[in-house]
């Protein structure tokens, strides 16, 4: 007999919050910003696009959280983690949705080593992206 096991991952309405709370954050700071968040695997759970917020900065958001998600470390972190093998570094620059720059979070359940998914701020600066993808983070109690 198979027995499917609870599989832990982040609740629709907690990825609503942490766009929403990102968002907030942004409108505070005068920026005008795209954030996704997605489960584990990737799928998009939650997204907010600010009025003004630049339409490539869209996908780019969607990304850094798939990416955080894959990895389960930042997306600024990516290079200095990886990037040392120009094998590792070739391969894969050459794959779709891998975002190398901040402004990409894993989530994890409740700060532990089990990520859940992923957060990703797009449409600012390095630094201003990281700082609405913490304030995501902090409305769910992470971060």
């Amino acid at each position: 007999m198979i027995v499917k096991e609870d599989v832990p991952g982040i609740s629709c309405r907690a990825a609503a919050m942490a766009v929403d709370a990102a968002v907030q954050y942004a409108t505070s700071q005068g920026l005008k910003i795209n954030v996704a968040v997605v489960d584990r695997g990737g799928n998009l759970m939650a997204f907010l696009r600010m009025p003004g917020a630049f339409l490539h900065s869209i996908q780019i958001a969607i990304d850094k959280s798939y990416t955080a998600s894959s990895f389960g470390f930042p997306t600024k972190n990516w290079m200095s983690l990886v990037g040392h093998d120009e094998g590792m570094k070739l391969g894969f620059s050459s794959q779709p949705r891998l975002i190398v720059f901040g402004g990409g979070f894993p989530i994890f359940l409740n700060d532990t080593e089990t990520w859940i998914g992923g957060i990703g701020v797009s449409g600012a600066s390095e630094d201003q992206d990281e700082a609405c993808a913490m304030a995501g983070l902090a409305a769910l109690g992470l971060g």
